[in-house]
């Protein structure tokens, strides 16, 4: 099966840093995705009605420890996503999920929902960037941080400069503004600005 060519940049387009989650676990800081971010990226990239999941539960082992139910539960699912000429693909990811309460119910509820959250994010995963493979890379290559929209006005002020006079005169107007960017933020200007001033000097 082939995707079409819109859907293929997507899947695989830079994962967006503000989407990524992180939490400590097994004394080390973890890099994830929300599944509620990785179902909206599929209702876009694959069509809302054009995808389906189905989830198979098991529960592991259930006790009872200082007065507190231990509940474990495994999941399975699988995507499905179908294309308007009648193909299909599907992926398959295995999730585990555990809860702990004085009240049963919720420790059911709480184990079930990390087991089958885990399970569909670990099958969607397998598209592409935008479910989160791009944070199995330890270089992060994929991952990509957002331009502010103060940087973007600024380096879309710089590219405007017609020459090299023009270029010092934005710089001089707006060096107040720059200042009070993130170092950051202020950094990736400055560095814009360097290379639009080394373009209009080669092209002097």
């Amino acid at each position: 099966m082939s995707f079409n060519q819109e859907q293929i940049d997507a899947l695989k387009a830079p994962l967006s840093s503000d989407v990524v989650k992180s939490r400590q676990q097994g004394g080390s800081q973890v890099s994830y995705v929300e599944a509620y971010h990785c179902e909206n990226e599929a209702n876009r990239i694959f069509g809302f009605g054009a995808w389906d999941r189905f989830t198979e539960i098991a529960l592991i082992s259930e006790q009872i420890v200082n007065d507190k139910h231990r509940v474990y539960y495994r999941a399975k699912v699988r995507i499905v996503v179908r294309q308007p000429d009648g193909e299909v693909v599907t992926r398959e990811g295995c999730g585990y999920g555990s809860g702990i309460d004085k009240d049963i119910g919720q420790a059911h509820e709480s184990a079930l929902k990390e087991a089958e959250s885990d399970a569909e994010k670990r099958a969607l995963k397998t598209f592409g960037n935008p479910f989160g493979q791009a944070l199995y890379d330890k270089a992060k290559t994929n991952v990509e941080t957002p331009v502010a929209p103060a940087v973007l006005a600024a380096c879309t002020g710089i590219d405007l400069a017609k020459d090299e006079d023009s270029l010092v005169e934005w710089g001089k107007s707006n060096g107040p503004m720059i200042q009070k960017l993130e170092p950051e933020q202020a950094q990736a200007v400055r560095r814009h600005y360097s290379q639009r001033m080394d373009m209009l000097r080669k092209a002097a």
